[in-house]
């Protein structure tokens, strides 16, 4: 069972080319099922049914597992069942007809425009790594960018004169972004320092020893910012929530910030955005002919 895993993985890596975020993703979801596997008995991949499937998802729910996690394993065993029956080494999906538990929609956490201002307009350093981390920061809240999309980011990505960024997301689908004018100057700035960490490659963002900031590292420095800047919690997908939020609120624009998401369903970009809706009143109150009042009208 482990080596025909180990052969669906690699099968991710060279043939669908997923990114290395994902491989990650599926790899510890299907270890956990294999854990389960092993630890109840079942001794293929062949073996294992839809009931006992909803047997290891009850149980993990139980033991606080978010909904949105369940239905991520999910998929991923879909996905490695597709291969398995591909291969012909099964000719099932316990998980066909499966969905996970519904959970609590809760809205994500944002930043209000104030505490982003806070973040973002402080002094900077002029040495490599202050530069480095506020062209991040600068790119997250401008732009909206994923963790992944600003790892994976590369300098022939960037179109600083013409204000654009080529963005290659989920499901390897490019999209051309926006990048505002603060985040070019922090941009501009980063990449005058960029060169004294002697790169490996054409990452955009580099240790000072050349090689490519991976996803840890790059929340630790958020995480720093925010705990220097703010005295709270922040994460790269606090950022992207409040460029969403704050873009919504000033557009009124549910369409638009799909796109610039990167969005396939315009459900999850409602479920993403955090909706003023205090504000939203507001502007109908102000801008719609029906919500018009006239003068002396209490009846």
């Amino acid at each position: 069972m482990k080596r025909q895993l180990q052969a669906f993985c690699a099968h991710l890596r060279n043939e669908r080319q997923v990114s290395e975020h994902t491989q990650l993703a599926y790899r510890r979801d299907l270890d956990n099922v294999l854990a389960f596997c092993e630890k109840t008995g079942i001794g293929s991949w062949g073996d294992l049914h839809i009931q006992q499937l909803r047997q290891f998802v009850a149980r993990q729910h139980h033991a606080g597992q978010s909904s949105r996690s369940l239905a991520r394993m999910l998929s991923a065993v879909r996905g490695f069942y597709r291969y398995l029956n591909r291969e012909g080494l099964c000719s099932h999906d316990p998980a066909n007809g499966l969905t996970a538990p519904k959970g609590e929609r809760r809205l994500p956490k944002t930043l209000d425009t104030d505490r982003a201002l806070q973040l973002l307009d402080g002094a900077v350093d002029n040495d490599f790594i202050a530069r480095r981390d506020q062209a991040m920061l600068e790119l997250f809240y401008s732009s909206g960018l994923r963790l992944s999309e600003l790892t994976s980011l590369d300098l022939g990505q960037l179109d600083l004169p013409a204000g654009l960024i080529q963005v290659h997301g989920k499901g390897s689908k490019t999209r051309v972004l926006p990048i505002g004018r603060k985040a070019r100057e922090a941009l501009d700035e980063w990449l005058k320092m960029r060169g004294i960490g002697a790169p490996q490659d054409d990452a955009v963002f580099i240790s000072k020893q050349g090689r490519r900031l991976g996803p840890r590292a790059i929340q630790l420095r958020v995480q720093a910012a925010g705990v220097r800047e703010l005295g709270q919690k922040l994460h790269p997908h606090m950022l992207r929530h409040s460029f969403a939020s704050h873009l919504l609120e000033s557009s009124q624009d549910l369409r638009a910030v799909q796109e610039m998401l990167g969005h396939a369903d315009i459900a999850t970009t409602q479920i993403y955005t955090h909706l003023d809706f205090q504000h939203l009143a507001a502007v109908y109150d102000s801008a719609h002919p029906r919500a018009k009042r006239s003068k002396g009208d209490d009846s």
